[in-house]
């Protein structure tokens, strides 16, 4: 009876009956409201949702109410009536070539980089020349949504030092060929440079180094042996040219008596810390190989349309289990680096060369953007989808404008309607590098008068006899 009065009075004096709180946890920075596509294993979809970041890595996901309920924070960016989504991957660019956007087009693969290519780069291609060409790389890719980007050229770590300035994520990279190149004019010593890039870079939260033997017709057997055993001896990727061009894959059966890929393959290449871009002309063999040897692959389906290298496999990878993500190539071959153009075209594109109109779909070629391209540059354990624990990798997509104006389906929505131009904010690893359209780590103005600067300086390198 007593503890019947002494309940009734607390019930009196406090309201109700005494309930556990529930203890609330700092967030760095909200972003709520917003439609939030996760790209997850469920392909969760979460209307009015939430995402809560703690330093450098998502900390809460969910409704709006329920990441409000558990966490606070100073600042909170209103996503309403917008998409939150995992950035872009860019799974294969020469990011500084965008200083060589349309230099020569329609030209055939050997005599675009025969004729063209290789003589800007030897007459033009130092170490400033590729900063401000990654400057305005980065600065291209922020605006578009991509907050991850494979790269292969040369002064990679120079690359490495613009892409932390500008707050992007990259696998970067160092290539070697046989023949002189701008940064080193021996393999000895390109191979030293990588060595000391790969050792630099290890474990930035931003970089991760990686040794680019060009292409299997670039670089003799030993040599692809020996950047081999430093990617394995350093735990980093090995990105490489693959299968890109027919005329290609018929030099390395002439002269090896295979395939590139059973080449590479029979000389031990070929292994999950792998990226082959490109990948056009596989055999059916050659995908089962790339499948059971856990290779990623680069497709760059309007760099590849625009040489008229031929159509990648895609659908048949695919099925196969090739893990495969959207690349642009560089900007001298394509000639931007959106990856919303390279989702849309991969979608038409196999639909077109397979007359069937359901493959790859709008959520497929999304995933090839994101968690498929995440694991093609095997760092889905970090990046490519929205999810606690994940770095904090996403971007704020406008869907108002009158080409997104109705919406019926969100997937079909972004692959076949959305621009580049409708991405509003971008955060990577936690920092916010644009917020609506206003990029906040890179000065645009002096970004694009130093790569007209370097157009007219081109011009006249290639005007010189």
């Amino acid at each position: 009876m007593k503890k019947s009065i002494a309940l009734l009075l607390l019930v009196a004096i406090f309201g109700g009956i005494p309930h556990k709180t529930i203890a609330v946890e700092r967030a760095d920075l909200i972003i709520q409201g917003g439609t939030v596509v996760t790209m997850n294993a469920a392909s969760r979809i979460i209307e009015n949702g939430a995402v809560a970041i703690r330093g450098e890595r998502i900390v809460g996901i969910g409704a709006k109410a329920e990441i409000n309920t558990r966490f606070k924070s100073a600042r909170i960016i209103n996503a309403a009536g917008k998409v939150v989504m995992p950035g872009l991957i860019n799974t294969h660019t020469h990011v500084p070539m965008v200083l060589f956007r349309g230099i020569a087009d329609d030209l055939l693969l050997p005599e675009w980089l025969q004729k063209y290519i290789f003589p800007a780069e030897a007459k033009n291609v130092d170490e400033q020349f590729v900063r401000w060409g990654t400057r305005l790389g980065c600065l291209e890719m922020i605006r578009g949504g991509t907050t991850t980007y494979v790269d292969m050229y040369y002064f990679e770590s120079a690359v490495a030092e613009e892409t932390v300035k500008a707050g992007m994520r990259g696998v970067l990279g160092e290539t070697v060929l046989d023949f002189p190149a701008p940064d080193n004019k021996t393999w000895d010593a390109a191979i030293a440079y990588a060595e000391a890039f790969a050792k630099k870079w290890k474990g930035n939260s931003l970089i991760t180094p990686a040794i680019a033997p060009h292409a299997p017709y670039t670089v003799s057997t030993d040599h692809l042996k020996q950047t081999h055993d430093l990617a394995r001896r350093n735990d980093i990727p090995l990105i490489i040219h693959v299968a890109e061009d027919s005329a290609e894959t018929k030099t390395i059966q002439e002269k090896y008596g295979a395939t590139p890929v059973a080449y590479l393959a029979r000389i031990g290449l070929l292994d999950n810390h792998t990226i082959a871009a490109h990948m056009v002309w596989p055999t059916d063999e050659d995908i089962k190989t790339l499948a059971s040897r856990e290779v990623g692959v680069a497709h760059c389906p309007q760099s590849n349309m625009k040489l008229a290298a031929g159509t990648s496999p895609v659908p048949r990878m695919l099925r196969a289990g090739v893990e495969v993500g959207l690349g642009t190539d560089g900007a001298a071959s394509n000639n931007d680096l959106s990856m919303w153009e390279e989702m849309d075209t991969a979608a038409k594109l196999h639909k077109l060369i397979s007359k069937d109109p359901t493959v790859i779909n709008a959520r497929e070629a999304i995933e090839m953007a994101t968690i498929k391209g995440a694991r093609a540059i095997h760092l889905d354990k970090e990046i490519g989808s929205l999810e606690v624990g994940k770095r904090a990798d996403l971007i704020i997509v406008g869907m108002n404008s009158e080409h997104q104006t109705p919406m019926y389906n969100i997937y079909s929505h972004l692959v076949y309607a959305t621009k580049a131009s409708d991405v509003e904010s971008v955060i990577v690893n936690g920092r916010v590098l644009m917020l609506n359209r206003r990029v906040l780590t890179l000065d645009e103005l002096l970004i694009r008068k130093r790569a007209n600067d370097y157009r007219d300086q081109v011009r006249k390198s290639l005007a010189a006899k």
